[in-house]
């Protein structure tokens, strides 16, 4: 006798069908974030990830594995992590510093992507204690939004080390953490790839005028705030990190 199909049975399939090719397609998204981020200098030999998290599973996140660099990011060594800091696919090793992502991840529901580099002008101004200033447009993105980690230089190996980092950046874009690197973060990757970038722009712009000396003052807290505004809609983020992933698959 043959057995006849539920209807949830024959959806199943589709619906299967359709979270695949959104895992691929945001793999690919990741593939592409790793080039762009080492193209704009963000790479520190095979220091670095980035994850994101799963739209249809959102305790689940995909993330960079160990012993490769950001340009080295494959659908093959892309590992799927729970919010424990625990792989539930892949065969590639962990990086130790997982937990600032399950972490960033547990406490913000809003957060879908986050990115972890050691970039010098950042990390620079992380070792000054002082705030970054809104010297420049990319600045403008991180005001009253970025946080700073002050515990400790060492790499955030533990969940109540991520927890820190997650407390850190409270309801803010970015935090800096100190003399160590930065975290940034996003609703999509578009979003945390340009923000990483802007971040370090507005740390060097910062550190030239202050090494020129005698700052000018900054403009007004509502103009800062309308410029942030401007620059913070989803549309410029995605326009451009296309035009970035364009210039990357240029020069090959």
């Amino acid at each position: 006798m043959i057995k006849r199909k539920t209807a949830n049975e024959k959806s199943a399939g589709p619906k299967r069908a359709g979270q695949r090719a959104t895992h691929r397609a945001l793999k690919e998204q990741l593939i592409l974030a790793g080039k762009v981020l080492v193209a704009e200098g963000q790479d520190d030999f095979t220091r670095g990830h980035i994850s994101f998290r799963l739209p249809d599973e959102p305790n689940l996140f995909f993330m960079k594995a160990h012993s490769i660099g950001l340009d080295e990011i494959t659908m093959q060594n892309i590992l799927t992590i729970d919010l424990e800091g625990d792989v539930v696919a892949g065969t590639a090793r962990r990086h130790s510093e997982v937990y600032i992502h399950s972490e960033i991840f547990r406490a913000r529901p809003d957060v879908n992507c986050v990115i972890h580099t050691h970039p010098t002008y950042s990390i620079a101004l992380s070792a000054t204690g002082r705030a970054l200033k809104c010297y420049s447009q990319p600045g403008a993105l991180f005001y009253k939004a970025l946080g700073s980690y002050t515990d400790t230089i060492n790499l955030i190996r533990s969940q109540t080390m991520g927890a820190g980092v997650a407390r850190a950046l409270g309801n803010g874009r970015a935090v800096l953490l100190k003399n160590h690197g930065v975290v940034v973060t996003g609703a999509t990757i578009a979003e945390a790839v340009i923000g990483t970038i802007m971040l370090e722009n507005g740390a060097m712009v910062q550190l030239l005028v202050e090494a020129a000396g005698y700052p000018a003052s900054e403009f007004s807290r509502a103009d800062i705030e309308k410029l942030k505004a401007d620059i913070s809609q989803p549309e410029q983020f995605t326009i451009n990190f296309n035009y970035l992933v364009r210039r990357v698959k240029r020069r090959g």
